[in-house]
């Protein structure tokens, strides 16, 4: 099955294949969602089965929109398949745009819309996109990024060294 995501060509935002644009390292749409308990952040470790960047640790989920999809019901769409969240209000942060060089050939070039959502939620963790979760304070998740980056995704490197307080406002 192929998947479409809305990505830049040639200055047209067209509906292309997720796995072409992340080889070509095509600017496209994302969303990046932010659960908070507090000051501290839900992580979720990437499935092994996850064709880039897997066991690696990200934020709560992220994602691209389908062609056509609504970025707010993106975000709600995949903290349900990732994590099993339902029911959480998220609020719109911000637009950012970074590029990452994410392994075995890919790139991710992307205009992402940041999420958050407060709150403690039950979680019923996808096996097929998450292989654990943990909450983390702020400045231990700081900490850990420095000792050992290659523990984490290179989003969530570049959104906490470049956007935290686009994210997490005074907490950051």
């Amino acid at each position: 099955m192929t998947l479409n995501i809305p990505a830049w060509d040639n200055g047209a935002l067209t509906p292309i294949d997720k796995l072409e644009v992340h080889r070509r390292g095509m600017r496209h749409l994302a969303v990046s969602v932010f659960v908070m308990d507090g000051a501290r952040t839900l992580l979720q470790r990437r499935a092994l089965g996850k064709y880039h960047t897997p066991g690696l640790w990200a934020n709560a989920c992220c994602t691209h929109p389908h062609w056509g999809e609504d970025l707010d019901q993106t975000a709600t769409r995949r903290l349900e398949e990732e994590l099993g969240i339902t029911n959480l209000p998220l609020t719109r942060r911000n637009r950012v745009e970074y590029r990452a060089d994410v392994g075995a050939g890919l790139i991710e070039h992307e205009v992402v819309t940041l999420y958050v959502g407060e709150g403690r939620p039950s979680l019923r963790p996808n096996p097929a996109e998450v292989m654990e979760t943990r909450w983390i304070d702020l400045k231990t998740l700081h900490q850990e990024i420095a000792e050992a980056p290659e523990r984490f995704t290179p989003w969530l490197q570049i959104y906490m060294a470049e956007y935290a307080d686009q994210i997490f406002g005074e907490i950051a």
